[in-house]
């Protein structure tokens, strides 16, 4: 606890030049004698530093001297060396910008901690992007962070989810990446915000206009919420059915967009009862077809037809 505390109070002397006894007693909640003890087991222990009497007196460090502590406990600098994702990072030009930070991060940190905190490199890797991903193409990437940074209005050329080009004029507020994707937060003229996946922005062009942000705008915040409302608009189709217990593990870690319940612990003859739930129906059919025989439709009741029709298409296809 003292040691914390005594961190605490080189910290305060870097950060304020000259504090007095009393002001550093009410800041660590403690009283002045405590103080006057802390400040001889610093000196004793080599720090450079002297008291000034009178009206602007004070406890300060001698000119220049700098402490490598940081106040940080071990955990906490451990947490600093979690390496983000290296696309995103080239994606964002920073590659090299990090790897300096990183290295100057260390030689600053406590010795006692150095070597711990730099073993992270090796036991912690973060990748974002997904097996088999084709990286998307980012056409307007400088323009968008160029335009974020000096609070410019932007002109876009957009493509939406249809195909059709429209173009916008919007205010750029800043940039998401989800898994590998990069998302443009913005807001429209009217002040209504939205999301704009940045590889269907074809074109950028950041004008001569000074946008105002919104006030207390939180990205983290926006995006969380965005994303959650998202999510509940999206349509639901639900279906009931038997499976093969042998396709259960693939079906809860497919790359496809289904929640899988399982409705029964206990299987029938190597069958267990689950819900599927899909965005829509076109989506399901896909899914079960690539199943063959191993999923069995019991509702909605028109859906095993529909099932059969298709396999029967297919069938006169390759007659």
């Amino acid at each position: 606890m003292r040691g914390d505390r005594l961190v605490k109070i080189l910290i305060l002397l870097q950060a304020h030049g000259r504090i007095t006894t009393k002001d550093l007693a009410e800041k660590l909640e403690v009283s002045e004698r405590t103080i006057h003890r802390d400040m001889d087991a610093l000196s004793t222990s080599g720090i450079p530093m002297y008291a000034e009497r009178g009206k602007n007196g004070g406890w300060a460090l001698v000119d220049d001297y700098k402490t490598n502590l940081t106040g940080l406990k071990e955990e906490e600098i451990r947490s600093l060396f979690l390496s983000p994702s290296e696309q995103l990072l080239e994606d964002l030009g920073l590659t090299r910008t990090f790897e300096n930070a990183r290295n100057k991060l260390a030689a600053s940190v406590p010795s006692l901690y150095r070597e711990s905190a730099k073993s992270i490199w090796e036991r912690i890797y973060v990748y974002t992007t997904t097996w088999r991903v084709k990286k998307e193409k980012i056409r307007a990437f400088e323009t968008l962070k160029k335009a974020i940074w000096n609070d410019r209005k932007l002109k876009i050329t957009y493509r939406r989810a249809d195909g059709q080009s429209v173009e916008r004029l919007v205010n750029p507020l800043g940039l998401v990446a989800k898994g590998s994707r990069w998302y443009l937060a913005a807001a429209k003229p009217d002040g209504e915000l939205r999301s704009y996946r940045v590889s269907r922005i074809l074109t950028a062009e950041e004008t001569e206009e000074i946008f105002k942000r919104p006030v207390n705008f939180n990205l983290g915040e926006y995006w969380k919420s965005s994303t959650k409302d998202f999510i509940e608009s999206l349509p639901t189709y639900k279906i009931l059915a038997d499976i093969r217990t042998s396709i259960l593990p693939r079906m809860r870690f497919t790359d496809r967009f289904v929640q899988v319940e399982q409705l029964e612990e206990e299987e029938r003859e190597g069958w267990v009862s689950v819900s599927l739930t899909f965005n829509t129906e076109e989506e399901a059919l896909g899914y079960i077809l690539s199943f063959n025989d191993k999923i069995r439709v019991y509702k909605p009741a028109d859906l095993p037809k529909k099932i059969v029709k298709l396999v029967e298409a297919t069938k006169a296809l390759y007659k």
